[in-house]
């Protein structure tokens, strides 16, 4: 069996990243249909944050399959989802405590944009250059981490202003956090002057810490500053957590680092564990200008979902994942820099908890991309899987699972090593 037999019945629309055929997951490594191992970084692009095949979520799914697959949340309620709604609400921050449920993460940026207008009655949304929100028309009318994913697609949804996000690609060279800071924050200050009033903006969307952009994060000042702004504008700010959220940088949600609580939160990938779902976390303020009938969803909210993400939750709390994350990400991060010292092309170790990210550059300076494309095919060689970031695609992002064990991150960490080793010495 190979995946050429299959090509001609997919659509090339969706680009893989591997010609693998896997079989089977067990923890943090996949099986392919040859039976080949591999040690997977990726985890289904943060997903899967108890790794493969856990066996509380697989029992969880199981026996919820024996009760009921679906009914349509629409019509009648699942005490799975239920129980789930009251959860997320007591763990949320803030008084974050009405939920919509939908099923992946450009759905829930969707409702999250139609939600803001709602309850503002103004039209105009502000997002980041860098920013990734997903591919539907609404999230990627907000995304800008690159222009492929806006390709032929215009016109976007209209009144979506950009600003940059403090990266060190989006603003002058040299500048350092600080200067980034402001740069960015006297642009948004800009935008209000000369493009559009403060009081005609429903939103501003961001993410706490931007995933596909590179794994930027940005100075608490920012967020705080940006929050500040909304407060003063009555501005409605979104922080997108489907990436950055559910446990990844050590905290539940990254907003938490940065002591900042968002009008609208969107969650997603982590969720349910392996299963599609996502949400939207609001206030019941905000979310009673909903009205019944203004947004909609056949699958949200789906019992074997729900039965998936409450056994997440669980394990989050007997297992004290969010420990696990903080000690690993130390562990992980040190052992990055160490990679740094040894090979000059690594230009930066950034991230927060296990949301980590290695820069590759060249001697110029300039963004290493097919260096990059080089090693992890290379590690694809010797059975590794990561993934890039980045608007150049230079950064390796690490998305291990939440309860990785040292054990396997030395044994991807050498492999890494070893393949940049046999790239930059062939």
């Amino acid at each position: 069996m190979k995946f050429t037999d299959y090509q001609p019945y997919l659509s090339p629309a969706l680009a893989k990243a591997t010609d693998l055929i896997i079989e089977s997951g067990h923890g943090c490594y996949l099986t392919d249909v040859a039976g080949s191992r591999y040690l997977d970084f990726v985890q289904g692009i943060a997903v899967n944050c108890l790794g493969h095949g856990h066996p509380a979520l697989v029992y969880a799914i199981k026996k919820q399959t024996e009760k009921l697959i679906d009914a349509s949340f629409n019509l009648v309620n699942y005490p799975t989802t239920l129980e789930l709604a009251r959860r997320l609400a007591e763990r949320a921050p803030g008084n974050l405590s009405s939920v919509f449920f939908s099923n992946g993460g450009a759905e829930a940026i969707d409702g999250a944009l139609k939600l803001a207008r709602a309850y503002t009655k103004r039209p105009a949304i502000i997002a980041f250059k860098g920013s990734f929100h997903g591919r539907t028309f609404g999230a990627m009318s907000v995304t800008g981490s690159n222009a492929k994913y806006r390709y032929d697609y215009e016109p976007m949804v209209g009144s979506v202003y950009f600003i940059p996000y403090p990266s060190k690609d989006l603003c002058p060279a040299g500048f350092d956090e600080a200067q980034r800071t402001d740069y960015c924050l006297n642009e948004l200050d800009q935008l209000f002057r000369y493009l559009v009033a403060p009081e005609q903006v429903a939103a501003i969307i961001m993410e706490p810490v931007q995933g596909e952009g590179g794994y930027v994060v940005p100075s608490k000042r920012f967020i705080q500053e940006i929050r500040a702004r909304c407060i003063r504008h009555g501005i409605l700010l979104i922080l997108d957590e489907i990436q950055s959220g559910y446990g990844r940088t050590g905290e539940m949600f990254a907003c938490e680092h940065f002591d900042v609580v968002p009008d609208i939160m969107t969650i997603g990938k982590a969720i349910a564990g392996g299963l599609p779902m996502s949400a939207i976390l609001s206030t019941e303020e905000i979310m009673a200008e909903w009205h019944p009938g203004r947004h909609g969803t056949t699958f949200g909210g789906h019992p074997i979902c729900a039965a998936a993400a409450l056994a997440v939750l669980n394990e989050f709390e007997q297992a004290h994942i969010l420990d696990q994350v903080i000690e690993n990400g130390v562990y992980l991060k040190r052992k990055l820099l160490e990679l740094k010292k040894k090979y000059s092309c690594i230009s930066d170790v950034r991230g927060l908890g296990l949301m980590l990210a290695i820069e590759l550059s060249h001697e110029d300076g300039s963004p290493a991309g097919d260096l990059l494309a080089a090693v992890r095919k290379q590690c694809l060689n010797n059975h590794l899987l990561l993934l890039s970031c980045g608007v150049f695609d230079h950064v390796i992002r690490f998305a291990t699972p939440l309860n990785v064990t040292r054990t396997e991150l030395d044994e991807g960490l050498s492999i890494l090593d070893r393949s940049f080793d046999e790239v930059l010495n062939a």
